[in-house]
């Protein structure tokens, strides 16, 4: 069998590339579809009242370069923390609380609002940063 080296491949055959693509469209279309789809049903209706849910607000502990310590823009130390706290989960049992600190506060101001979050049992704690640039 003798291979004719002179014969050029000027056309490619993207058929079966196209084929490939289609097949994979079409499971696309059909899982995205089913994703969102449910059962259709007649909600009741509601009072403008009784609409409105609210769940449990953010808390925001701040610590700024000196080491000092503010919640919700509001200065606070450690004991006013803890007790301001303790009133909120006696109210809300479960609530969120995020810990922003200057980069340049020490760490050991931190950790003391950690500790204080901590032995109140709250579970829901975020530690703010901004993204790398």
């Amino acid at each position: 069998m003798q291979v004719d080296s002179d014969k050029s491949y000027d056309d490619i055959n993207v058929t079966p590339m196209v084929d490939l693509y289609l097949v994979l469209l079409l499971i696309f279309i059909i899982m995205t579809t089913a994703g969102v789809q449910g059962i259709k049903v007649n909600l009741p209706k509601a009072g403008a009242a009784s609409t409105k849910m609210e769940g449990p607000k953010t808390q925001a502990i701040t610590i700024n370069n000196e080491g000092k310590c503010a919640l919700n823009t509001i200065p606070v130390t450690l004991a006013e923390l803890e007790e301001k706290l303790t009133a909120l989960k006696a109210r809300t049992p479960e609530f969120p609380v995020v810990v922003r600190g200057d980069n340049l506060t020490p760490y050991q101001g931190v950790m003391d609002v950690l500790d204080v979050v901590g032995r109140l049992g709250i579970t829901q704690i975020g530690l703010a940063t901004q993204p790398a640039k």
